[in-house]
């Protein structure tokens, strides 16, 4: 709790201190947002579908290098993960973009997503509960996914109603998880942990847009117990793992974003939605599964200072007999482990460019980011605690945009388990991230 209380204590003089400094930088620029809600000159909401007339394509994605000192299993030796060198190069994402308006008042949005390259078969080791081995298991190399598919009617800036498949906005990169909206190769690895990323749903949505709020709350198909697990919370309880996907236990969530004071965006989010049902197999008799979860985010983004920081934390109800259940259930399939009650992430990252004292259109941004993450925060009474699922990370780089959307990266991160009880690990990575608009009309 004290650390709670420190971090919330920092962030709420940071935010404090950004807001007098947003309202004297009269004039800054600055990479900005596409999906940020936000005035212009003459004081008018920007939304979404603003910029282009009957129909725009366009992607974005990332290329990434990586070099450890440790190997994978982390779980199989009493010190952690042992000392190795292996080296990785993938290429996490590609996502292929279209918006048609069929009247202006009526638009289709779609997203098509390649991650690791695309479906396809390979072997891969699997490391569960404990250290145990389980061997080969035939998975997906990576997969084909319709990230978004949605049909907008707008009726006013205020006021708009979406159908379809689309992202839930919970957490900070869920909302923008653009690769250019972030420092670092990768994405926040505690809200990667935590959440489903990108987190998307099929489900109803009212949002809109109103001096400097942005809100979206909607009605979803709720997750899966399925797939809930020590490492990964509900990350992995996303519909998919089985054939169907059910939507007896529906979900809800929200999210609301301010960005009236000049450079500064500010975000609350949050999900509700019980879970049992969601199963195509009859089980978990007389349990809920409720999973709650709140976040709250901040940037500030000038001309050539840019700052975030963020906080999530999650609760579900029933987890120890959740977790019984799934061994009974799914133990041969799965590799099913235990699910704890509480998990947290909360992170800050900031980074200056330095050429900006130089006359250039290229941007250096040497940056600093430390996260805590924690997928077994807390768990019920009568199950054992899982020290190795406390994490740390330092992450120490630089960002360096050629283009405003095109950006080269390398980082150094140090990650230590359970306050350095365990062996440290530590990662060397480059990556390549743009995001654009190929055209439009």
């Amino acid at each position: 709790m004290r650390k709670i209380f420190i971090f919330f204590s920092f962030c709420g003089l940071l935010f404090v201190w950004m807001s007098v400094a947003a309202q004297s930088s009269a004039g800054m620029g600055g990479y900005v947002d596409a999906n940020l809600a936000r005035g212009d000159s003459a004081g008018r909401v920007v939304t979404d579908w603003d910029g282009y007339e009957k129909y725009r394509i366009g992607s974005y994605g990332e290329m990434l290098f990586n070099r450890m000192n440790y190997g994978p299993n982390r779980y199989k030796s009493p010190d952690g993960a042992p000392r190795d060198s292996r080296s990785y190069i993938t290429i996490p994402r590609t996502v292929f973009a279209g918006d048609y308006k069929f009247r202006d008042d009526i638009i289709l949005s779609t997203e098509i997503e390649f991650e690791y390259g695309g479906a396809g078969a390979a072997m891969e080791y699997e490391y569960t509960e404990a250290g145990e081995y389980e061997g080969f298991e035939v998975e997906k190399a990576g997969e084909v996914a319709l990230e978004q598919f949605h049909i907008t009617k707008r009726f006013f800036p205020w006021l708009n109603v979406r159908v379809g498949h689309f992202i839930v906005p919970v957490g900070i990169t869920n909302a923008h998880h653009e690769p250019v909206f972030f420092f670092g190769t990768s994405r926040p690895e505690g809200e990667r942990a935590l959440l489903p990323s990108t987190w998307h749903e099929t489900g109803i949505s009212v949002l809109g847009y109103l001096r400097g709020f942005k809100y979206e709350v909607m009605l979803v198909n709720g997750l899966s117990p399925n797939g809930f697990s020590t490492e990964n919370w509900v990350g992995s309880g996303k519909q998919g793992i089985l054939e169907d996907v059910v939507t007896t236990h529906p979900a809800v969530a929200a999210r609301v974003e301010y960005s009236g004071v000049k450079n500064l965006r500010l975000g609350l989010s949050g999900y509700y939605g019980n879970t049992t049902k969601n199963t195509t197999k009859p089980a978990y008799a007389g349990l809920k599964g409720a999973v709650s979860i709140f976040s709250a985010d901040a940037q500030y983004n000038s001309k050539d200072f840019t700052m975030r920081a963020n906080i999530i934390y999650g609760d579900l109800t029933d987890s120890k007999a959740i977790s019984e259940e799934n061994r009974r259930l799914f133990r041969s399939t799965f590799g099913a482990t235990t699910v704890a009650k509480n998990a947290m992430t909360y992170a800050v990252e900031a980074g200056y460019n330095i050429f900006s004292f130089l006359s250039t259109k290229t941007k250096l941004y040497p940056f600093v980011r430390y996260e805590y993450y924690n997928t077994a925060q807390s768990v019920e009474e009568g199950v054992k605690e899982f020290p190795r699922f406390k994490r740390d990370l330092t992450i120490f780089g630089f960002n360096y945009f050629l283009l405003p959307n095109l950006t080269l990266k390398a980082d150094y991160a140090i990650r230590r388990i359970d306050n350095g009880n365990y062996n440290s690990e530590h990662t060397f990575s480059l990556g390549v991230a743009y995001t654009t608009w190929f055209f439009s009309k």
